[in-house]
């Protein structure tokens, strides 16, 4: 079943932002759209993923990826079971979120599913990510889904922060699982009933 367009949104948002030539601070409206992922779509959400992978404190993935090594995932997530969203604005894929089965094939945990989001780094701050995780979490009651879960890096402060604004809760710590080489963080669990 599709999902209803009243989960999928499109805003008017007006962004303050400091001009580079001025100190005076300049206004501009910016239109963002919802909508679900299209295969044109993968190239750039390929590229945000792998700004992510080089921010190091996004993923604990450390190598870049392709369409090529994702195709499965990507194909996993249609529509009516397991979407990727993206938000638009400008014009231009700005972010994305996915919703993905957990323990797949599980029948008692069809019903839980894993959350992530991610946005290009220059769009970061800017409340997409406020935009993107209500239509996640919208289109995933649609979907007849009853928990709702992210794993992510301890480090992540600023999606620890977000998760939180939407009622996640800690559900889980993994202590210095992650092994960067450098450095090693922690993974947390965070999760909330829809």
């Amino acid at each position: 079943m599709p999902i209803s367009p009243i989960f999928l949104q499109k805003t008017t948002t007006t962004r303050l932002f400091t001009a580079r030539k001025r100190s005076i601070p300049a206004m501009t409206e910016s239109s963002t759209e919802i909508r679900i992922a299209v295969e044109t779509d993968w190239p750039r959400i390929v590229e945000i993923y792998n700004q992510a992978i080089d921010d190091g404190y996004c993923t604990a993935d450390m190598e870049h990826i392709s369409i090529d090594s994702r195709r499965d995932w990507f194909e996993l997530h249609t529509e009516t079971e397991y979407p990727i969203h993206v938000i638009i604005s400008n014009g231009e894929v700005a972010g994305w979120s996915s919703l993905s089965p957990f323990r797949h094939g599980r029948r008692a945990l069809a019903k839980t599913i894993e959350i992530s989001y991610y946005l290009d780094r220059e769009q970061r701050g800017l409340g997409l990510g406020k935009e993107l995780m209500t239509a996640t979490i919208n289109a995933a009651r649609a979907l007849d889904h009853q928990h709702l879960f992210a794993i992510l890096l301890e480090m992540n402060s600023v999606s620890i922060g977000l998760l939180e604004k939407f009622g996640f809760t800690r559900w889980g710590h993994m202590p210095d699982v992650a092994d960067f080489g450098s450095k090693r963080s922690g993974l947390l669990i965070y999760g909330r009933k829809i």
